[in-house]
C-alpha cells in the first residue's frame, strides 16, 4: 500500500511538472510574434457593414435632434412658411442648422448616402438645406428687415467666412441632387458673393481677419473658403474660382506651413516679426480637408494642380508621423502630453482614405493609418450616436495652455460631419481595396 501511494504521489508530481512545463512560454515553444496583443483601439479590418452601423447611430441621433421646423418664439407653436415673421425662430434642437459645423455635417450626410446607398442620409441634407433656402425666400417676401435675433440672419447677411463657406460648399453639392429646391442656388450665390467679394483680404488676395488681432490668418479659413470657391468652379465652369482656390492654398501654406515638421501652425499675424507655432490638430484637419475638396474638382490641367497635390502629400506625410499608438492624434500634434482628440482624427481618416481612393496617396503606405484612425473614431460614437472626445469651438492663442485645456463635449458640433465623412470614405476604401493581416500587421493587399 505504501508503495502504491508513493507511486501515486510520484505520478501526480510528474503530471504537475509536465503541466507546468507545457504552460511555459518561451521563444522555443511559442511563436511570440503571434501572441494576442491587448490593443487599446481595435486593431483589425473592419467591414462596411460595421462602419454603417456606426454611421446609422449618428444619423438616427441627429435626425431626431435637429428638427427642420419653424415655430413662434416663446411658445414653440409651429409656423408655416407663408406665416413667417420677425417673431419666427427654429424649433429647438441639439445643434444649429446654420453653423459651419453643420455645413460639414450636410456634406458628410451626402457622402454617406453615396457610399451606403441609403437614401436617408441624402434626405437628411436635402430636407434641411431645402428648408433653409425656402425659409429665406419666404422671409424675403415679407419685405421686413432681418434682425440679428432672426435665426436666418447669418445665412441671409453673412458677416464672416464661418457663416457661409462650409454651408456654401454643401449647398452646391446638394443642388445637383434629385429633389433639390430651386431656392438653393440663390442661397449659394449669396454665400459665394461674401466669400469672393466681401471677406477681408491681404493685398495679395489672401483671406484674412482682424480677429483676434489685426491682419490675422486663421488656418481654419482655408477650409471656410476653398471648398466653397472650388465647388463654384465646378458649378459654373469659371476658372476664376479655381484660380482663387489654388491661390488661397498656396499663399496660406507659404506663410503657415512648417517644412521641417510638415504640419501647419494655427495662426499667423502680419505685424509679428516672430510667429509662435502651435500645431493644433483640428486646424490642420481643416487645411487637409480644404485641399482634399479642391483636388476633388480641380482639373488636372490647371497650372496649380501639381503644387496643390504636392502640398497635400506633404501634409499627409507629416500628419501620419504624429499618429499615436491608439490611432488618435493629439490636440497639439507634436505635444504628446496634450489630450487625444476625436474630430481631428476623424478628419484625417477621411482625407487619407479619400486620397488613397483617388490615387493621390500610396495606399499601402497610408491605408493602415486610415483604418486605424477610423477604428479610433468609431470607439467615440456612443450608443446614442453622440460623438465623444471632441474639442469645443476654439479661437486662436499664442500660448500652450489655451489649447491643452479646451473642454470636450458631445454637443461640440465639430465632430459629427467629420465622423460621417470618415465612415463614408472608409466604406469606399474597403470596397475599392483588399486589406489583410499579414505577419500580425494590417496591410493593404492590392
Amino acid at each position: 500500500m505504501k508503495a502504491f501511494k508513493a507511486t501515486l504521489l510520484l505520478c501526480s508530481g510528474l503530471a504537475a511538472c509536465n503541466f507546468a512545463f507545457a504552460q511555459k512560454v518561451n521563444d522555443v515553444v511559442t511563436p511570440l510574434h503571434a501572441m494576442k496583443v491587448n490593443y487599446p483601439t481595435p486593431y483589425d479590418i473592419t467591414t462596411p457593414e460595421q462602419v454603417k452601423q456606426t454611421l446609422d447611430r449618428i444619423l438616427n441621433y441627429l435626425d431626431k435632434n435637429t428638427p427642420p421646423q419653424l415655430v413662434k418664439r416663446g411658445t414653440n407653436q409651429p409656423i408655416a412658411l407663408n406665416a413667417i415673421d420677425t417673431n419666427t425662430t427654429f424649433k429647438p434642437g441639439d445643434f444649429r442648422l446654420t453653423s459651419y459645423e453643420w455645413g460639414v455635417t450636410y456634406a458628410g450626410m451626402l457622402l454617406a448616402g453615396q457610399a451606403t446607398g441609403d437614401t436617408r442620409y441624402t434626405a437628411y441634407t436635402q430636407t434641411r438645406l431645402n428648408f433653409l433656402a425656402d425659409a429665406i425666400a419666404a422671409f424675403k417676401k415679407t419685405g421686413k428687415t432681418v434682425a440679428r435675433r432672426n435665426p436666418l440672419h447669418s445665412v441671409m447677411e453673412p458677416g464672416a467666412l464661418d457663416d457661409c463657406g462650409a454651408l456654401c460648399a454643401a449647398t452646391v453639392k446638394t443642388i445637383g441632387t434629385a429633389g433639390a429646391s430651386a431656392n438653393l442656388r440663390p442661397m449659394a450665390d449669396n454665400f459665394i458673393n461674401f466669400v469672393s467679394n466681401k471677406q477681408q483680404r491681404f493685398n495679395d488676395g489672401t483671406l484674412a481677419r482682424n480677429r483676434p488681432l489685426k491682419n490675422t490668418l486663421w488656418l481654419d479659413d482655408m477650409f471656410m473658403s476653398v471648398p466653397a470657391i472650388a465647388q463654384f468652379g465646378k458649378l459654373t465652369g469659371n476658372s476664376k474660382y479655381y484660380d482663387d482656390a489654388v491661390k488661397q492654398v498656396l499663399q496660406f501654406s507659404k506663410r503657415m506651413f512648417n517644412n521641417e515638421k510638415n504640419v501647419y501652425m494655427h495662426g499667423w499675424v502680419q505685424e509679428m516679426d516672430v510667429h509662435p507655432q502651435f500645431h493644433w490638430g483640428r486646424a490642420n484637419g481643416w487645411a487637409f480637408m480644404a485641399m482634399t475638396e479642391l483636388l476633388d474638382v480641380l482639373p488636372q490641367s490647371h497650372p496649380g494642380y501639381a503644387a496643390v497635390l504636392q502640398q497635400y502629400q506633404s501634409l499627409a506625410k507629416g500628419l501620419v508621423s504624429y499618429q499615436s499608438g491608439t490611432g488618435f492624434w493629439h490636440q497639439l500634434l507634436d505635444r504628446n502630453d496634450s489630450y487625444l482628440e476625436t474630430s481631428a482624427t476623424a478628419i484625417y481618416a477621411y482625407c487619407l482614405a479619400r486620397g488613397i481612393n483617388n490615387r493621390w496617396l500610396n495606399g499601402r503606405a497610408y491605408g493602415p493609418a486610415a483604418l486605424l484612425a477610423w477604428n479610433a473614431t468609431a470607439t467615440k460614437v456612443n450608443t446614442q450616436g453622440q460623438v465623444e472626445g471632441v474639442c469645443v469651438g476654439t479661437g486662436m492663442a499664442f500660448d500652450p495652455a489655451f489649447y491643452y485645456y479646451r473642454p470636450v463635449n458631445v454637443y461640440a458640433a465639430h465632430g459629427y460631419g467629420p465622423a460621417l465623412l470618415a465612415g463614408a470614405e472608409i466604406i469606399n476604401l474597403l470596397k475599392n481595396h483588399t486589406f489583410e493581416v499579414n505577419d500580425s500587421a494590417v496591410m493593404m493587399k492590392n
